[in-house]
């Protein structure tokens, strides 16, 4: 993309709508992505400090007024710096707290947007992260009411460990620093002064909690955070910065932008869904317009809604592209002529592993195993009506010779052959049909290893997605034992046993799904053989 591109529009009565030309940019792209945000007031620098992400002198749109330029979300998408077929997603988001918009609302939606859509979560700031910084980020005290994760009623939303495993990362950057990194007189790095701001006090006040809540916040919502200080980039005509070559900036700025701009790259993920499965751009489309379409209805966007709802249309594209797959192998492989049953099988089994794999690899949160299903029955479908095929032509062939002779009057051992042509091939028929047995027996094992990897291969992405929770909770816990916050600590053990018992029944889980599985193959030949039978009968 040589250049942004408006994402999601953000209309002037407020409303929000994905652009086409972004839906059809990231519809093309099937390689992961990593997607960083960022969010802030109006007029903080955020578009310029995003361009220096892109490693493009100009980019997205700076503006140069009291106004808030960018509006809705921009998107820009490039080649990753770093990550081989990865693409960097880059979007750049409306200021916040623009007068002239008069509705907060639009402001949280903006924020809840970017929180949803990325895996790096940057927020400009400007001067220090006091008191007041803090009360503008506000919007993070109201993600629970904007955001849900689960649709069954019974979920808690104050349940924080869910929003642990599914928010981004989030950076802080500080613009225009000029304080000493010190804190009662000893020296912080950028990283301890974003914690000391962020700690606790005692106390059950209606004060000190107003103090507490974005902090407890903050600390809830992102365990994993860092910090970024900046000195002003130019002593005046900041209007004009992106034109200031870069030896000309204050090199303290310039040090501290590639040192963001390393993190950045090097420790920001692929943008996952629940369950550890990475998004391709054509995902984070259907994402976006899902989110999008919710707040639209004015209902709060789900993500395990907006997960199932991905899964149906991605998993009935994977039995497509598999049943798609298989029928053009076997048709360049099986020309309509005869051969060995044994050939024929052996085609079909490498055809049909061949398209399990194009099933796995598109496939995801196939829950028991419903769209395999299908994948199993089309193929052996295809591969009866084949060997149908191919027997009929062979039958055809024989018996026109047979008929061709009559008409020649031909002698008796002529037709004597090629009678025995004809029988011959219809003892081959059955013959297939009892291969088909042997290939039920190989198709079985075929599916229960892949099945097996994709199970395993699943229940280590959530296992890790549940671990990295686990020790952002510990941490957490930790943190708050040192400032003698005993009751939190003793809550924060109820979510770490809880993430414990989510580990056990992920483990568990897996070999549930495996024996249902062999179940639903089992059902699947047998409506298969008895489809055959109906044709040619059962064989001795």
């Amino acid at each position: 993309m040589s250049a942004p591109l408006c994402f999601i529009e953000n209309g002037v009565d407020g409303s929000f709508r994905v652009c086409p030309e972004a839906l059809d940019y990231l519809a093309s792209h099937n390689e992961p992505v990593v997607v960083v945000s960022i969010v802030g007031l109006y007029r903080t620098g955020k578009s310029y400090l995003m361009n220096w992400l892109a490693g493009k002198v100009q980019g997205f749109s700076l503006g140069s007024t009291v106004q808030s330029h960018t509006k809705g979300i921009w998107m820009w998408c490039l080649p990753h710096p770093l990550k081989s077929n990865h693409s960097l997603v880059l979007l750049d988001t409306e200021g916040l707290g623009d007068v002239s918009k008069g509705d907060q609302k639009n402001d949280s939606w903006i924020f809840a947007l970017a929180v949803l859509l990325s895996s790096s979560l940057v927020y400009n700031s400007m001067g220090t992260i006091d008191q007041y910084a803090l009360e503008k980020l506000y919007f993070v005290t109201e993600l629970t009411e904007l955001i849900k994760v689960k649709a069954s009623a019974d979920f808690h939303e104050d349940d924080e460990i869910e929003y642990l495993k599914i928010f981004p990362t989030f950076v802080w950057c500080v613009r225009d620093f000029s304080l000493e990194l010190k804190i009662e007189g000893q020296a912080v790095n950028q990283d301890g002064y974003l914690e000391h701001a962020l700690l606790l006090k005692k106390g059950n006040s209606k004060k000190v909690m107003e103090y507490n809540l974005p902090r407890q916040c903050i600390r809830n919502f992102f365990p994993k955070r860092k910090c970024f200080v900046f000195v002003r980039p130019v002593s005046r005509d900041l209007h004009t910065v992106e034109h200031v070559p870069e030896q000309m900036l204050d090199q303290s700025f310039v040090q501290e932008c590639q040192r963001f701009c390393k993190y950045i790259h090097e420790t920001s993920q692929p943008k996952c869904l629940q369950g550890g499965h990475i998004i391709t751009g054509r995902m984070l489309a259907m994402l976006a317009s899902s989110y999008v379409s919710a707040i639209a209805t004015g209902a709060v966007p789900c993500l395990d809604d907006a997960v199932t709802s991905m899964a149906r249309m991605e998993n009935a594209v994977a039995v497509r592209l598999a049943s798609d797959h298989y029928r053009q192998q076997m048709e360049q492989q099986v020309v309509n002529m005869p051969m060995e049953t044994r050939e024929l099988s052996d085609i079909h089994g490498n055809c049909e592993k061949e398209a399990l794999g194009v099933f796995m690899q598109r496939s995801f949160k196939d829950q028991h195993q419903e769209y395999q299903k299908q994948v199993v029955a089309e193929v052996v479908l295809a591969d009866f009506l084949k060997r149908k095929q191919i027997e009929a032509n062979t039958i055809l062939q024989a018996e026109k010779k047979l008929s061709e002779a009559e008409k020649l009057l031909a002698s008796e051992a002529d037709k004597a052959t090629l009678m025995e042509q004809v029988n011959k091939a219809r003892e081959e028929e059955l013959f297939q049909l009892k291969q088909l047995r042997e290939d039920e027996r190989r198709t079985n094992e075929e599916n229960l290893r892949q099945m097996r990897m994709k199970i395993v291969e699943e229940r280590e992405e959530m296992l890790k997605e549940q671990e990295q929770a686990l020790e952002s909770l510990m941490a957490e816990q930790k943190a708050v034992l040192e400032k003698g916050f005993q009751e939190k600590a003793e809550l924060m053990e109820e979510q770490i046993q809880q993430l414990k018992h989510q580990e056990q029944q992920t483990w568990a889980g897996g070999l549930v799904d495996i024996i249902d599985f062999m179940g639903i193959l089992r059902s699947i030949f047998n409506a298969a053989r008895a489809f055959a039978t109906s044709f040619i009968g059962e064989p001795d």
